[in-house]
């Protein structure tokens, strides 16, 4: 049975803390093996005596939970690690970019736009999704108008039997911190088109040019 693997994170927040909300669906067809790729990375980690914490970009960046007695150059490391193994993962990603000032004025006007969007999506792509018997989601539920949205459109584009729904521990799974990480690399993508990068942004990404070619360039 063909089984396509969707792994999907989010940033922001549905209030008003954050400039931009971003939806991020990472795709790996589950025929491709993996688990060479994963191997090399944990043995890179081990030959650089290097930590195999659950990467996330946020705390490592700022040095946060799991990553609070790591100093910067560990975490460097640590980013070019995982940066790496996204590179040579057999994945394909879609990102939902949304500036929140466009939906200030009604709460649910932006869960309406993503789940339009994410309809049009699938739509859009509708004869490869429907090569596999089984299409499943992965997402840790932690944005009730994300679940709500992904629930509402795929249950109005997509067949409901060949669609499962997997809680996403992204401690558990490689793919789900990868779908963090290029969440995030969109999201920096955002802060730089814009000029509302950080101190801490330019510590591990260089100035923009240099985020542009060693990261969000190798990944797209």
């Amino acid at each position: 049975m063909s089984e396509l693997s969707v792994f999907i994170d989010e940033s922001g927040d549905s209030g008003s803390v954050s400039a931009y909300y971003l939806l991020v669906l990472v795709f790996h067809e589950q025929a491709v093996s993996i688990g060479d790729t994963i191997r090399t990375y944990e043995q890179a980690l081990a030959d650089r005596e290097l930590p195999d914490i659950p990467f996330h970009l946020g705390p490592l960046l700022n040095g946060h939970d799991a990553y609070r007695s790591l100093g910067i150059p560990v975490r460097k490391e640590l980013l070019h690690a995982f940066r790496i193994l996204c590179e040579h993962f057999p994945i394909t990603y879609h990102v939902f970019a949304y500036k929140k000032a466009h939906f200030s004025s009604n709460p649910d006007q932006l869960e309406n736009r993503m789940k339009r969007d994410l309809i049009n999506f699938m739509f859009d792509n509708l004869d490869y999704l429907q090569t596999f018997d089984c299409i499943k989601l992965y997402y840790d539920g932690g944005q009730s108008l994300v679940q709500k949205a992904l629930h509402d459109a795929v249950g109005y584009a997509l067949a409901r039997e060949a669609v499962t729904y997997r809680m996403a521990i992204p401690a558990d799974y490689r793919l789900a911190q990868v779908a963090d990480y290029l969440c995030g690399l969109e999201l920096t993508s955002l802060k730089y088109a814009n000029g509302g990068q950080t101190a801490t942004d330019e510590i591990f990404f260089g100035g923009s040019q240099s985020f542009k070619k060693n990261f969000l360039r190798k990944v797209r």
